[in-house]
């Protein structure tokens, strides 16, 4: 597998960039080579944002495949595995590369690793409409036009500015999709609740421990970021939430219905330092385990005392 840790080494059959750290490409119809990199399969140190229509073959990004025939935006982030596998493109497209040199001194530097969607794996691009796909061709132009024009000391702000924007706008895009996904496909947090639930049925939690974001995400075939961003569209927390929330719900379960220990209790529900698992439970509750039985205990005896007198 190629790796290329710069835009210069690049294939040959790509034009020459004048700066080493930024690469733009328009895509040529029908001819995947024209909008990225030649080999098949390969791994960079750069970021890629590329908007591409597939007419047929397989484009893998992360670990697993991904199937599109839309017009569809990707988001690659340096060091991720990119396999193109017999891949014929339609239409217009286009490719920006940059390395993370490129962002050095800039804002862009720290705020596009909150741009969770460079993480996404599998069955994740952004699948854009006819407007939406207008929006991204707009500011593509309006880098293209500032990169080719005689550059000065505000061309780097205004093209990273103009990046920025295709962010933002893919952000607000992503929204649009998980709502979509939403209607065509059911909610996430009915399959997350689903998945956690066969997690501790299926005995992984004695096999691997405590359930993990990752681990929950394999099971629905996600990646761990876009699964968690589809539960906060959704209900306005995490992934990492909703399991503290299951594993809090087994516990008070096991509080009130077993005489077990608040330790045997932890390490039951796959925690292996019980004091982490009190200060868990104390966060989510507000009470530590041992005052939560002891305050059910106590409402159980009195609504039974109010019930025999009654």
């Amino acid at each position: 597998m190629k790796h290329f840790k710069s835009l210069s080494e690049l294939s040959n059959s790509l034009p020459l960039s004048e700066n080493p750290l930024f690469k733009l490409i328009t895509c040529i119809d029908r001819c995947p080579d024209t909008c990225g990199i030649a080999e098949k399969k390969y791994t960079t140190d750069f970021y890629t944002i590329a908007f591409k229509k597939v007419l047929s073959g397989n484009f893998y990004y992360g670990r697993t495949k991904y199937d599109h025939n839309e017009g569809s935006m990707t988001y690659v982030k340096p060091g991720q595995v990119v396999e193109l596998k017999n891949l014929k493109l339609e239409g217009s497209g286009f490719t920006i590369m940059f390395h993370p040199d490129f962002l050095n001194g800039e804002s862009l530097h720290q705020t596009i690793k909150k741009y969770s969607f460079f993480d996404y794996e599998t069955n994740e691009a952004l699948h854009v409409s006819p407007r939406e796909e207008e929006i991204m061709w707009e500011l593509f132009r309006k880098i293209e036009t500032e990169y080719n024009n005689s550059q000065d000391e505000y061309s780097k702000e205004i093209i990273l500015d103009h990046i920025e924007a295709i962010l933002k706008y893919s952000q607000r895009f992503y929204k649009r999709q998980f709502m979509n996904r939403n209607e065509l496909t059911g909610t996430i947090i009915s399959k997350f609740n689903t998945a956690i639930r066969q997690y501790f049925e299926n005995s992984a939690l004695q096999a691997n421990g405590l359930p993990t974001v990752a681990a929950i995400a394999a099971q629905l075939k996600m990646s761990p970021g876009y699964m968690s961003d589809l539960l906060r569209q959704e209900t306005g927390r995490s992934a990492i939430d909703h399991i503290h929330s299951y594993l809090i719900s087994e516990a008070k379960n096991l509080l009130i219905g077993t005489d077990l220990t608040v330790a045997q209790i932890a390490y039951q529900l796959g925690f292996e330092n019980p004091p982490y698992f009190s200060r868990l439970f104390r966060k989510e509750t507000g009470i530590n385990p041992v005052a939560y039985r002891k305050q059910k205990a106590l409402t159980m005896l009195t609504n039974q005392f109010i019930a025999y007198t009654t």
